[in-house]
């Protein structure tokens, strides 16, 4: 192998390793929260807009990160060639980077606190950040009891949401608790998706994920389900008047979603061959969500 090719495949390994594309997750649920406060509002705060996005994606920097360092420690990871602690070999500094994104970016909430002179965001952030610690961290790490989407659901969905809403308007909203369901779901798929190619590592450590649970078949046959009840739930909310009629603009998902779903049916025990599928779920995400806000922000 030349230099120039190994410098290619090292390069691709830190790629996936960081894996910029997973970062729409943070994005999203800033995105819609603060589209539906400009609906029901018709005001935007732009700088508590920017704080909650650049301290979302540090949080979620923090939860990748540390998800590493504690995988690492399980042996799950050992034939994971992109992770972070087998690329640098460095666990306690992994972990140092970790805990300063966190550090980062509940500074940034609690600046926007500061200036609205309420702590109701920092608590709800704080709660997600729990939600996620509880996912890898010991003593819990309940990701390994296969209770990883259900985490993942709330802290991108409801809790989260939230926690963005309520930056923007010092108030509730049941809108925004019905649109967190959509987001809340589309992102766990990708963590749902995740778990198809790597059943025997998980099997090995002894992680029951759901798809160690049910079987990679099973999981297929329930993944379209589980991507039209995004698309359903739009659409009833939308006809019943209760989302814009311009949020319809999230079927632009659509053929993401028929993408994900054939693409799991054929190869979901193909390991090689079906790694990519959280990827695809994650433009399924992007997609979905990103129109969802648009339907609002226009609406």
């Amino acid at each position: 192998m030349t230099t120039k090719q190994i410098a290619d495949s090292n390069s691709k390994l830190w790629l996936a390793a960081i894996k910029p594309p997973m970062y729409s997750v943070a994005i999203m649920p800033i995105w819609v929260g603060t589209a539906i406060a400009w609906f029901e509002t018709g005001v935007i705060h732009w700088g508590i807009f920017t704080a909650f996005m650049t301290a979302a994606i540090l949080i979620l920097a923090w939860e990748n990160l540390l998800n590493d360092v504690f995988d690492s420690e399980t042996g799950i990871d050992k034939n994971k060639h992109h992770s972070l602690v087998n690329l640098t070999g460095n666990k306690s500094l992994i972990f140092a980077i970790g805990n300063l994104c966190l550090a980062v970016g509940i500074f940034e909430i609690g600046l926007i606190c500061w200036w609205q002179g309420d702590l109701t965001v920092l608590g709800l952030i704080l709660a997600c950040c729990f939600l996620g610690y509880l996912y890898q961290g010991p003593p819990f790490r309940l990701g390994y009891h296969g209770l990883g989407e259900f985490l993942c659901f709330f802290a991108f969905g409801p809790v989260g949401m939230s926690a963005v809403y309520y930056s923007q308007t010092q108030s509730g909203s049941v809108l925004n608790l019905a649109a967190s369901i959509v987001v809340g779901i589309a992102t766990t798929l990708i963590l749902f998706c995740s778990h198809f190619h790597q059943v025997d590592d998980d099997i090995a450590a002894g992680k029951r994920s759901p798809i160690v649970r049910m079987g990679t078949r099973r999981g297929a046959q329930i993944l379209p389900w589980a991507c039209g009840s995004i698309f359903l739930g739009v659409a009833i909310a939308a006809v019943l008047g209760i989302f814009p009629l311009w949020t319809l603009l999230s079927v632009a998902g659509l053929p993401a979603a028929v993408q994900l779903c054939r693409h799991v049916g054929e190869h979901h025990d193909k390991p090689d061959r079906v790694n990519n599928c959280k990827f695809i779920a994650v433009s399924l995400h992007f997609w979905s969500c990103l129109l969802l806000g648009v339907g609002f922000a226009i609406g």
